[in-house]
């Protein structure tokens, strides 16, 4: 039986939970195809190696640690090479990556090394007798596309929260490995990463959204929706392209065709009409509520609950309720 791959994503020297995602999804398929192995790659700095039991709670049978002092940040040439020589030698059915930041990055360059088809921002996939069809959405969101990906491996990237990652635990192999490359002879160096507050949310980690648009009309007034995420508790706060180009929020908080992609359990869009490139980025969250004073806006169409009327009205009374649900548990 033909196993599957997964990179699992880290930053830190922690897993990420898109690592964990690729994880699931490389389980699902290596249960649908009969029962292979799920072989995980996890790379970074000395130390790494204690994350590796994590990856067999989620399904993988097999864990394949690289480290290296140079692997402390992401580093592109020497990951791809890694991951391509893996799984080149694995004969693997299927790869999975995430489509994060970094793995838009990876995925493609692995696919590239490996002379094989990638299909990126996948939502959902299944396995049709020996082929792959991968579903992800297209011209901006407008329709979801079903790609059928026939050779092997079937190389897929996922978006960050698609996929919800499961426990199916077993008591992982670990493999140490070397890099397939000398980092040392590496063209590309990240020298910085830039992160956010460790008390903010990432947008790709976080179950819960709140995101403001042009409807709020001015800075001051995203308040209500830090309020409002704070009352959630495990919230991330987002915004639309026009709020981050007016300079109202920090561009890292865009989301939509040229910011963010997300797929949160709970996304609340307040004051946001819902032009189609911000729909591009969240319509695929489990549930949507929309907040906005048009009944006729855009953003209703893809909402699973509207809320037509004065967002000054209804954030901080919505706000109230949230804290007191929240705090009779």
């Amino acid at each position: 039986m033909a196993g599957t791959f997964a990179f699992a994503e880290s930053r830190n020297g922690e897993l990420r939970k898109v690592g964990f995602e690729a994880v699931t999804a490389a389980r699902q398929a290596a249960d649908a195809s009969g029962g292979g192995d799920v072989h995980a790659l996890i790379v970074g700095a000395p130390g790494i190696a204690a994350q590796a039991d994590a990856l067999g709670r989620y399904g993988a049978d097999n864990v394949v640690v690289v480290e290296h002092a140079a692997l402390e940040r992401y580093s592109p040439e020497v990951v791809a090479a890694t991951a391509a020589e893996r799984i080149r030698s694995g004969q693997y059915r299927a790869a999975f990556f995430s489509a994060s930041a970094q793995g838009r990055d990876l995925a493609p360059r692995v696919a590239a090394q490996l002379g094989v088809t990638l299909a990126s921002d996948v939502i959902a996939f299944e396995l049709q007798g020996d082929d792959v069809l991968a579903q992800h959405p297209a011209y901006t969101g407008k329709v979801i596309v079903t790609l059928r990906l026939t050779g092997v491996p079937a190389v897929l990237s996922l978006r960050p929260g698609a996929l919800t990652a499961v426990e199916q635990p077993r008591s992982a192999r670990i493999e140490q490995a070397a890099p397939a490359v000398d980092p040392a002879s590496a063209r590309v160096v990240v020298t910085e990463l830039l992160q956010q507050t460790a008390t903010k949310l990432d947008l790709g980690e976080a179950p819960v959204i709140v995101s403001g648009g042009r409807g709020l009309r001015a800075a001051e007034h995203f308040k209500l929706v830090e309020d409002l995420a704070a009352a959630f508790g495990n919230a991330a706060v987002g915004a639309t392209r026009a709020v981050t180009d007016d300079g109202w929020r920090p561009a890292t908080d865009q989301i939509g065709q040229t910011g963010r992609l997300v797929s949160p359990d709970l996304y609340v869009a307040v004051g946001i009409s819902g032009a189609i490139q911000h729909l591009a980025g969240m319509r695929t969250a489990k549930t949507i509520v929309a907040i906005n004073k048009d009944k006729d806006a855009p953003i209703f169409k893809v909402a699973d609950y509207g809320i037509v009327g004065d967002l000054f009205e209804i954030m901080p009374r919505l706000t109230d309720e949230v804290r007191k649900a929240r705090g009779s548990r």
